[in-house]
């Protein structure tokens, strides 16, 4: 990847596969990003790039990687396939780019202390991910025919949809009166058979019949 290149990608701003830091300040937080590229669509954190897009480069380009790649180490499992470029602005200052792929191992997640938190990418955006999307993740890796039965409470989802275009797992498990947990595997099973496509949100996921 040339200089030139690195502009034109920081151009676009930030979004689903774009990150922008201006420096490795706090990578236990920053890994939260390259944990949501690789469970989401892949991307690019590019350091030493300002919040507008300007590639303004950063000193000590090499200890800012270094800091980067110990932390991926540290905090993101399972272990994490990217590459990394490193390119000098001038004498004093440099950018780096983390490329990360869509990753066959995922859901990744940043594990503090006794805690596991999956993220994911929505618009520009690492939000942590919900339980249904963690599952959807899990099980999409190995796709196979999902047999599902159609009973009532697929059918109290169906009719919903059909009214409203949408549904959130409260909204299902309060229509069809079931536990939060029966309604989340009746969604998530549904979504894997794809009836169904998940909207990851900041605040509660949403559900629609595939298109």
């Amino acid at each position: 990847m040339t200089l030139q290149e690195v502009k034109l990608l920081a151009a676009r701003g930030e979004g689903l596969r774009i990150e922008f830091k201006k420096k490795a300040t706090y990578p236990e937080k920053i890994v939260r990003e390259l944990i949501a590229f690789a469970n989401t669509s892949g991307g690019y954190l590019l350091i030493g790039v300002d919040d507008d897009g300007t590639v303004s480069g950063q000193r000590y380009i090499e200890e800012e990687v270094f800091v980067m790649e110990k932390a991926i180490k540290q905090f993101i499992f399972p272990p994490l396939e990217y590459e990394v470029i490193s390119l000098k602005i001038n004498e004093k200052k440099g950018v780096a780019v983390f490329k990360i792929p869509v990753s066959p191992q995922r859901p990744h997640y940043l594990k503090e202390k006794d805690r596991k938190q999956a993220y994911i990418r929505v618009e520009d955006r690492s939000v942590q991910a919900s339980r249904e999307v963690w599952e959807i993740l899990r099980r999409g890796k190995n796709p196979r025919d999902m047999v599902f039965t159609y009973g009532a409470k697929e059918e109290i989802l169906m009719k919903a949809l059909a009214e409203s275009d949408k549904i959130t797992l409260k909204d299902f498990a309060k229509l069809a009166k079931l536990p939060r947990f029966l309604a989340s595997k009746t969604l998530v099973r549904l979504t894997l058979a794809n009836v169904l496509q998940i909207h990851p949100q900041e605040s509660e996921d949403f559900f629609t019949l595939k298109g």
